[in-house]
């Protein structure tokens, strides 16, 4: 049996420093302070056309943290038992999933930019990519 933690009640939303200019703002992001693990990868999903989505995959042991750097996105939080949707549109805020909760972004906006900073290098391994599967794990 897997630990289910807090399901999706784990998964936070968290508002990070802004530092205010006259010429523009500034958000700093320190591992292991302003995100709760250790930052292992950075990625960025841009260009995603309207009414597509993305994710759709839970992970084993990676911990997620989402930006909306530019735009505008939803994310579709799934612990097998519980849904709820996060809507994403500062890029001061950012949204923690840790593993086992199945994700998936949706109703991107137009020029949307979704920064991913993640707890563990790239591991075919660790995705689960078949919901039934996912569910399997969970009993």
């Amino acid at each position: 049996m897997v630990n289910r933690g807090l399901g999706i009640y784990g998964c936070s939303v968290i508002e990070l420093q802004r530092i205010n200019f006259r010429a523009g703002n500034i958000t700093p992001v320190h591992n292991s302070v302003d995100v709760p693990f250790d930052v292992k990868r950075i990625f960025y999903l841009y260009d995603i056309p309207g009414g597509e989505s993305r994710g759709a995959h839970a992970h084993k042991e990676c911990h997620q943290f989402l930006v909306a750097a530019s735009g505008s996105f939803e994310v579709l939080l799934d612990d097998g038992y519980n849904k709820k949707i996060v809507s994403l549109n500062r890029p001061y805020y950012g949204l923690h999933i840790p593993p086992m909760i199945w994700a998936s972004e949706i109703n991107f906006s137009s020029g949307a930019i979704c920064l991913v900073l993640a707890s563990h290098t790239y591991a075919e391994a660790d995705y689960i990519r078949d919901y039934s599967d996912f569910k399997l794990r969970l009993a």
